[in-house]
């Protein structure tokens, strides 16, 4: 019988962790957070009252996927089929809760994991150096749940952001690498774009990236770009903050944006960007970034700018740049994330006006 975990199971379930695992091990208190508070489910198989093996998945906000954070057997019952009905039950529950893939790590040395998990149909999507405790790789595995056709995903090598305020830069990056694979992404590129297209200011702190910045950044390095925006620009990016000092300096530079776009070769639509243009731009071969309200997904209103590479029937999928492990958002979490498409409409809408922002990067 496979059955949710409950606090009474924490003995045993630090007993089989600690049987499975020679390093990286969840602690009593990892598993009571992990049952009664994480956005996350632990299941264990049991027989008789005893129970012989478990499993954790793993959900975040916002996003249509889930992560086997961990599976483990106590070594008495190896053999006998437990994880593979383990795995066989979490993909299930990831369906129910409308996540298209399941994603994991395992160490690259466990062959007979690693075996599980092929058996299953995962996919090696990845390798992680000096992951583990004592430096073992990890290897990524992902399976697409939903039977039928895969989505269409543009293949475009993910970019982390390195500070907490170039998610813009980064997302551009990612597209124009994308479109012209000789483009580098390194660090030095991700702060030359943010300087050329901060407005100095955002809620608190340093300044995001305007998207009339950003066109006007890909302009400069021979894209070809589409804007869309439908409201005020000035009154749009001034609306994130309260200071009246810093709503002046953003009015100055946004006023300083749209000058130079409507002396550019920029093509602007003062329009929303539909769900059905935008599959159609990425159907073409353009690359579509996004501005979207962070808080679906991290709880905070703050603008970020994310990177569309791809559809299907129900979903919209995205690069974010954004990576916070200590969030449990993990590149697992990042690359290719499935949202769905009422709530990615949702995620793009900022204020009373559902104002709206996107630009369209192609040669």
């Amino acid at each position: 019988m496979i059955r949710e975990a409950q606090v009474k199971d924490i003995d045993t379930l630090v007993e089989i962790e600690n049987l499975s695992f020679e390093t990286d091990r969840f602690s009593r208190r990892s598993f009571r957070y992990l049952i009664t508070r994480a956005n996350s489910l632990s299941f264990v198989e049991e027989n008789n009252g005893t129970i012989r093996g478990y499993a954790t998945l793993l959900f975040h906000a916002g996003i249509s996927l889930a992560r086997l954070y961990s599976i483990a057997v106590h070594p008495q019952y190896h053999g006998q089929g437990i994880a593979g009905s383990l795995l066989k039950s979490i993909e299930e529950l990831a369906l129910l809760r409308d996540c298209v893939y399941v994603r994991l790590e395992v160490r690259s040395d466990n062959a007979v994991a690693r075996a599980l998990y092929e058996k299953a149909g995962y996919r090696k999507i990845g390798v992680i150096a000096d992951y583990y405790e004592d430096s073992m790789e990890a290897t990524r595995y992902e399976k697409f749940l939903p039977s039928g056709q895969k989505p269409s995903i543009t293949t475009l090598e993910h970019y982390q952001q390195t500070l907490d305020f170039t998610c813009g830069p980064s997302s551009l990056m990612m597209a124009m690498h994308g479109l012209d694979k000789s483009f580098v992404m390194d660090r030095k590129t991700e702060l030359r774009i943010w300087r050329e297209a901060t407005t100095i200011f955002m809620t608190s702190g340093h300044g995001g990236c305007s998207p009339h910045g950003l066109a006007l950044s890909a302009m400069k390095r021979g894209f070809k770009v589409i804007l869309y925006f439908k409201e005020d620009p000035i009154k749009f990016m001034a609306d994130t903050v309260r200071s009246e000092e810093k709503k002046e300096v953003m009015k100055l530079v946004q006023e300083d944006f749209i000058e130079k776009v409507a002396h550019s070769l920029i093509e602007v639509k003062m329009q929303n960007l539909s769900l059905t243009d935008m599959e159609e731009h990425v159907s073409s071969g353009r690359i579509p970034i996004i501005l979207i309200s962070s808080y679906r997904m991290y709880g905070e209103k703050f603008p970020h700018w994310i990177v569309v590479t791809g559809f299907d029937e129900k979903y919209v999928y995205c690069h974010d740049p954004y990576v916070a492990p200590d969030r449990d958002k993990t590149l697992l979490e990042s690359i290719n994330m499935p949202i769905l498409k009422k709530d990615f409409e949702k995620m793009t809408k900022f204020g009373k006006t559902g104002q709206k922002a996107a630009i369209i990067i192609y040669r």
